[in-house]
């Protein structure tokens, strides 16, 4: 079958490869849209750790081929790329999505970059008709956002600060303003600032000195209630501290791949700050976050800025390093 092979940092290979084997039960999923995510830039270029030869792409949708846990053959299926052993520690305490056995999809076994995938049986969900085929891969990244959310207790009237507005800090606005808060997104980019604003963020801010003074105002005095950091960056992080009110709570939803980092760590205690550390999803986030693409309270198409053949993936892979005007989640059709 077809598929595009990391051979070795930065170098991917469209190769003829064996198609994958059901005899330990997976189910088998012919590959009909997949996303590219900052996971697979950082698996590229070596900063995420894999082992080589290795197909990317973690967010895929296609038509199922054989029966699944709850899906049937020929039925359209989203896939969790994250797998578990169902036996250690974090399983047992349904925890599986940060299983200590487990792995990725598309990082550390073969994923979505080719023609047919295996995965685990029940890691398929059903995907409602209502959705369009090339917004389905971007559900994957909502189920991640979906589960910090799920950690966090956002009520209506609150203040939310998301800092860095791409993919998932759309996301994170969108939902955010799902839950009735007070929303506020922060980035350099006008563009970006835009997109935020037509997708239902209240108040929208370029980094500045005065920001601080820009959330106290909107906050009546306080500081936000929660802080997402979705930049994937220490030294936002670190800003994060300063933004968040006396008693709130900061999401470092970013994949931090520094070694060493200086933060504000006399405001971590004295504001008692509480830290939500979200990984991966679960299967309730997929459910949920479907619901809410069904029902148009998430809007996934403004986000997709390109949608390529999949035998242009390093193509694809280069315009997202660009960060081009415009740009923002680059769909694979297969």
């Amino acid at each position: 079958m077809r598929a595009m092979v990391l051979t070795e940092p930065n170098v991917i290979e469209q190769r003829d490869i064996p198609e994958p084997t059901t005899d330990q039960g997976e189910a088998l999923v012919r590959v009909t849209s997949s996303g590219i995510c900052g996971t697979d830039l950082k698996i590229l270029s070596g900063g995420i750790p894999a082992p080589k030869p290795i197909v990317m792409g973690h967010e895929m949708v296609g038509e199922l081929l054989t029966d699944a846990t709850d899906a049937r053959k020929g039925q359209r299926v989203l896939v969790d790329p994250v797998y578990h052993c169902g036996t250690c520690h974090a399983c047992l305490h349904n925890q599986q999505h940060i299983c200590t056995r487990g792995g990725l999809i598309g990082r550390d076994i073969n994923g979505g970059f080719a023609d047919l995938v295996a995965v685990p049986p029940a890691n398929c969900y059903v995907v409602p008709d209502e959705i369009a085929d090339h917004e389905v891969p971007l559900i994957q990244v909502l189920t991640t956002c979906m589960h910090g959310h799920r950690m966090a207790n956002i009520f209506p009237g609150d203040v939310v600060v998301v800092l860095g507005l791409g993919v998932t800090g759309q996301l994170h606005v969108q939902l955010a303003k799902a839950r009735g808060a007070t929303v506020i997104g922060i980035t350099r980019s006008q563009w970006k600032l835009d997109l935020a604003k037509s997708l239902g963020a209240d108040y929208t801010f370029a980094p500045s000195d005065d920001i601080k003074d820009k959330i106290l105002e909107v906050a009546k005095g306080d500081g936000a209630d929660l802080v997402i950091e979705s930049a994937g960056k220490v030294l936002t992080l670190g800003q994060a501290f300063d933004m968040v009110r006396t008693g709130g709570a900061i999401m470092p939803f970013g994949i931090y791949t520094e070694t060493k980092a200086e933060l504000p760590f006399y405001q971590f205690y004295f504001k008692e700050i509480q830290i939500l550390n979200a990984r991966a999803s679960k299967g309730q986030d997929f459910v949920a976050s479907m619901d809410l693409v069904k029902r148009g309270m998430v809007k996934l198409d403004p986000m997709i800025s390109d949608r390529e053949p999949l035998e242009n993936l390093s193509g694809a892979l280069d315009m997202l390093t660009s960060e081009a005007e415009g740009r923002m989640k680059i769909i694979m059709n297969h």
